[in-house]
């Protein structure tokens, strides 16, 4: 008999309009690593979310080490050993990163919090794992990364066994995910065990020993990683085949569309700047990417241009007109689209519906509204057109509250208004964050077919594969600074990750020093 250390039988788990787990079992051997794969709204984080206690199944049980236990809540989870590292994080923002890591579960004597003794051991704990984080600062002025780590130590701290990761790279850099797989490989090491949620092939690839497949709510099978391939996996989850090659027409760059000349932006966090003179255009018919480790800047450098952050200095044009002191809205109708980095934050009204979600940045406009009265039947009609047209699955469709669909979906949600609407620039932000293999090459072809529309697209990834196959131009941001200028077709992976860690910068300055 199998050594399961969780066991997740017959589970089913319905909400209005949709039926999220149907029938599922799911087993985790004690050290394994156990990957959890399916399309976006597939029913993979509503089953985490089952054995985590936020949900109650309507069907089905969950064993621990053979024996049958009760999860009505995330203290009984946490009680039995089991952590959860969230895709949308649950930390609260005007809190310290300590604050956050100990919530729930303060040290104290007589009724005194005793935050030396946290600190020291959420320091140690950073320290062993390779999970560098700042204790003091505000959860509101730190990097989506930066919040990651703060999740994965919230979890340390509680000294669980059985850790559930749902999308935990979905906001890292590649180097930061090259340190989270040894992470991982590490706490199996330990003894504990991982489920772990993913839309990324590679990964599960790399690092976990089995992986069960789910498509729209149902189980399609459990397979051993030694026995399997990357493409027997994306085809279980998507029922099709994936080209996984991107196939593009060379760009043709013509008029600049936008402008920026000698930005800098302060940072939230220190009282340097976190970005340094930078100027650079985007011209209509390419992708011009900007890579960097997160943290360098591209943030900010967004934010200032996108009007969600002041700046010191420098001047904005867009199509010939300096949008300097522009506020969102005048951007937008200017001809700016937005993906956002933080979806949440800054992408979407979370308790609004999905129809309303996707007229955000176009109810003003006399197709949705007559004598300031929202035209609901139009409202209506385009938000169906959307919802097909870009494969955004919710439970009950226009009308679903929108903080209750996957985040997958929000992110197709959000794609297609921006996309959808007149723009001359499109500002796209980790645009494929969160999706899966299949909405991924969809996204990637409008981004190319915006591009070969004669669009501008500023593209900002982590994503060293999404940089390389679709920008024409790359500028490399290292520390604030535009420290290089590729062309994907004549560099490297490797060139480029020297770009951007710094060393190519410093080569240049030794050069310098010596001629």
């Amino acid at each position: 008999m199998e050594n399961y250390i969780i066991e997740m039988l017959n589970i089913t788990k319905e909400f209005p309009g949709i039926i999220a787990n149907d029938n599922i079992t799911l087993q985790l051997k004690k050290g394994e690593i156990h990957a959890l794969l399916g399309e976006n709204g597939a029913g993979k984080s509503t089953l985490m979310s089952v054995l985590f206690g936020l949900y109650q199944a309507e069907k089905g049980l969950i064993k621990k080490n053979g024996e049958e236990v009760q999860i009505n809540n995330p203290g009984d989870a946490n009680n039995l050993g089991i952590g959860m590292v969230h895709q949308h994080f649950k930390l609260v923002e005007i809190f310290t990163v300590l604050e956050n890591i100990i919530l729930g579960v303060e040290p104290n004597k007589m009724g005194i919090l005793q935050k030396k003794e946290a600190r020291e051991k959420v320091v140690k704990l950073s320290q062993k794992y390779g999970l560098h984080v700042e204790p003091d600062a505000l959860i509101e002025n730190i990097s989506v990364g930066m919040q990651q780590r703060v999740e994965i130590l919230k979890m340390l701290y509680r000294d669980n066994e059985i850790l559930i990761f749902d999308e935990p790279t979905a906001v890292l850099t590649p180097q930061e995910i090259d340190e989270l797989m040894n992470i991982m490989r590490g706490f199996t090491e330990e003894g504990k065990s991982i489920l772990f949620i993913t839309h990324k092939l590679n990964e599960i690839m790399s690092v976990a020993d089995r992986c069960t497949v789910l498509r729209k709510g149902k189980s399609i099978g459990t397979v051993e990683i030694k026995d399997t391939t990357k493409e027997e996996l994306s085809r279980m989850m998507v029922g099709r085949d994936v080209n996984f090659n991107l196939e593009k027409k060379p760009s043709v760059a013509k008029d600049t569309i936008l402008s920026v000349e000698g930005l800098t932006v302060p940072s939230q966090i220190s009282k340097k700047n976190a970005v340094k003179d930078v100027s650079f255009d985007v011209r209509a018919g390419e992708i011009l990417c900007i890579a960097g480790i997160d943290g360098n800047g591209q943030s900010e450098l967004v934010s200032a241009i996108t009007g969600l952050e002041k700046f010191t200095k420098g001047k904005l044009t867009l199509c010939g007109k300096d949008i300097t002191k522009f506020n969102i809205r005048n951007r937008s109708k200017s001809g700016m689209s937005h993906i956002p980095e933080d979806r949440h934050k800054h992408g979407l009204v979370l308790d609004y519906s999905l129809e309303d979600n996707i007229v955000l940045q176009r109810y003003w406009e006399p197709e949705f509204q007559k004598k300031g009265f929202i035209k609901k039947h139009e409202v209506r009609s385009y938000a169906d057109k959307l919802i097909k047209q870009y494969d955004i699955r919710s439970g009950q469709g226009p009308i679903t509250t929108t903080r209750s669909m996957s985040g997958g979906n929000q992110q197709k949600a959000i794609i297609a208004r921006e996309m959808d609407k007149s723009y001359e620039l499109l500002v796209a932000v980790q645009p494929t964050r969160g999706l899966d293999v299949g909405a991924i090459e969809f996204i990637h072809k409008q981004l190319i077919a915006s591009r070969d529309a004669n669009k501008a697209v500023l593209l900002v990834s982590l994503e060293l594969d999404e940089v390389m196959d679709i920008s024409d131009r790359i500028l490399v941001i290292y520390e604030g600074e535009i420290v290089g200028e590729l062309d994907p077709k004549a560099t490297t992976v490797e060139e480029l990750g020297l770009y951007m860690s710094g060393a190519k910068r410093d080569e240049v300055k030794e050069s310098t020093y010596a001629e």
